[in-house]
């Protein structure tokens, strides 16, 4: 449970009402403020947590609506939009009380992040897309199914191979907390650069996932999809793009593509990661950002 804090920047957690929705965030470090935005949709925060980036800034972890302990709308699991993310971004920075922040934003929150971003820049400082894209469907899709099968192809021998393909076809099946957190668990392999190979250190992580089921449709059973192209070149704020080179479901053809469309972006690519590159590779990842924020 959230302990009431005067302080809304105060360590530690917190809770605020908003629009009669609890919204759960965490606040760790100092400096300047980095609000952070997970991704899924329905990851639970903790597997974005980075301690390196927290010794240089205040980062403030929102548990986005309808995962953890935040709350879930009346349509749940529908309805969970980039507009109503961005809505309770919008209130949780005007409960903070600061001037303006930056926005990071992982997978699916930076999807929320350049949508956020792209239309109420009036109180963000910079905006970093980490392992982002400009679109999602079924062009989306297939890239990452493209790569996919690469994989398969360098670990054929792997005994956990079959398991990871099952997992990848029933992915756009799964429909309970359950099943989603099962298949988030099943495919981690894949979204490391080499998690064989390290399998000691992130074995931790992969057994701590957990997940909630969240639909990609909106209010009225409607998928909800993301296209960015045309309004990127809009974008009025400083944007970092980072990501890594073997990340399978928002990797570099995308990152390049955001960097091409953004004006002025700065690109990253984290030669050493996948898709979890403040795991993977903390120290630069946390310079990175660090330097971007503070210039």
């Amino acid at each position: 449970m959230a302990t009431p804090l005067a302080d809304p920047l105060t360590v530690g957690t917190h809770a605020v009402d908003i629009d009669g929705v609890t919204q759960s965030y965490h606040v760790h470090g100092t400096g300047p403020v980095c609000i952070v935005h997970s991704g899924g949709p329905g990851m639970f925060w903790e597997y974005l947590r980075m301690p390196e980036l927290e010794e240089h800034l205040t980062v403030i972890y929102p548990e986005p609506i309808g995962s953890g302990c935040s709350g879930r709308l009346s349509s749940h699991p529908h309805g969970y939009t980039r507009p109503r993310y961005s809505r309770f971004l919008e209130a949780l920075i005007e409960h903070l009380g600061v001037p303006e922040v930056h926005l990071l934003g992982h997978s699916h929150g930076g999807f929320v992040a350049q949508y956020h971003a792209l239309r109420h820049p009036e109180r963000i400082a910079g905006v970093i897309l980490y392992d982002s894209s400009p679109l999602t469907g079924p062009e989306h899709f297939a890239e990452a199914a493209r790569l996919v099968q690469q994989f398969a192809e360098r670990h054929a021998r792997h005994p956990e191979l079959p398991a990871i393909l099952d997992a990848f076809e029933a992915m756009p099946a799964a429909s309970d907390d359950a099943q989603v957190t099962a298949v988030a668990r099943a495919l981690v392999p894949v979204y490391f650069a080499d998690y064989w190979g390290r399998e000691e250190e992130f074995a931790p992580f992969r057994a701590a996932v957990s997940a909630t089921y969240i639909s990609a449709l909106d209010e009225d059973l409607v998928p909800h999809i993301t296209d960015d192209r045309e309004e990127l070149g809009s974008l009025a704020v400083p944007a970092l793009i980072v990501v890594g080179r073997h990340d399978f479901i928002c990797g570099v053809r995308w990152a390049e593509e955001l960097h091409e469309l953004i004006p002025h972006s700065d690109l990253l690519i984290l030669e050493d990661s996948g898709h979890f590159g403040h795991i993977e590779e903390p120290e630069t990842f946390a310079h990175a950002v660090t330097r971007f924020v503070t210039a």
